[in-house]
């Protein structure tokens, strides 16, 4: 009978680590901000904090309709920036 009481233990505290983890990982609010990009020889989009592009393009233009309409699904931001980098503007679609 002990041990049944100590294996019922352990996989309780096992359960509640388990749920712990997964509510602390939601706790992460990652932004699908949207910024347009200068990349090689056009433009890309990039999710605001990854080092991977979306999408890249030729002209900006078309990079920012593609910023748009990812950025209207998910209720964020467009930033665009200047091909020296900086912010040009910011769209907001909260």
């Amino acid at each position: 009978m002990a041990k049944q009481n100590n294996s019922n233990s352990w996989l309780q505290i096992i359960k509640e680590l388990v749920e712990a983890y997964f509510r602390s990982s939601k706790c992460t609010n990652r932004t699908w901000h949207q910024h347009v990009v200068p990349y090689k020889d056009g433009w890309a989009v990039r999710r605001e904090g990854n080092k991977r592009i979306t999408s890249k393009h030729r002209k900006q233009s078309t990079a920012i309709k593609k910023a748009k309409t990812i950025a209207k699904r998910r209720k964020a931001d467009v930033i665009i920036h200047r091909a020296s980098g900086g912010i040009r503007e910011r769209i907001n679609y909260n």
